[in-house]
């Protein structure tokens, strides 16, 4: 015979789980559905960067794990700017794969981080981050001005050796300002059509 205590733990942790199998697919949804909205995302992520900005400002602490958030934020930037193939190792393997010229075949540029797991890391990160700062333990008493210098010139460094790379290898990780093909304009004219 069961024990009648059993049988409620059980049930009690199926209805947990459907539950929360429910919150996570609620989630997702809401995820997919903000997945065409670039511009709205990014506009979200700067509300909640601001707030957490504002909080450490005015609570004039927090140091640590602000620098730990900004080194953590260098890290998904650099895999944003990154292809997904690096030239570098594929040249050593396979010899070049990028076009060096214009007769080459053109491939198109393919994050290591994609867009939206790009803002949906930092997203997580500074919500994340925000919640630390509720926490005293986490109040490590710092001097900040060295933090904040320390992290301006590892960024300068890593962002230097990141454009070197991308001179090097011609890649660009960014749309705007490159040719795009319009395809054969249709005849406009009467003129303009071939005739017989």
């Amino acid at each position: 015979m069961m024990d009648p205590g059993s049988s409620d733990a059980l049930s009690s942790s199926t209805s947990l789980s459907k539950w929360s199998y429910t919150i996570s697919q609620r989630y997702q949804y809401l995820l997919d559905k903000s997945t065409p909205h670039v511009l709205r995302r990014w506009i979200s992520f700067s509300t909640i960067a601001f707030v957490y900005a504002l909080r450490v400002y005015l609570i004039q602490g927090f140091y640590i794990i602000t620098y730990g958030l900004g080194i953590y934020i260098l890290q998904l930037l650099i895999a944003f700017l990154s292809p997904q193939v690096d030239p570098e190792i594929e040249e050593l393997l396979d010899g070049p794969t990028l076009p060096t010229s214009n007769s080459d075949e053109f491939r198109p540029f393919v994050r290591r981080l994609p867009e939206f797991k790009f803002w949906y890391s930092l997203m997580k990160a500074f919500c994340i981050a925000f919640v630390l700062t509720f926490f005293s333990a986490f109040d490590v008493p710092v001097f900040w001005p060295i933090l904040l210098f320390y992290w301006l010139v590892l960024f300068v460094s890593t962002m230097k050796r990141q454009i070197m790379h991308m001179i090097k290898y011609k890649y660009v990780p960014f749309s705007f300002g490159k040719q795009k093909y319009s395809g054969k304009k249709a005849p406009t004219r009467d003129s303009d059509l071939p005739k017989d």
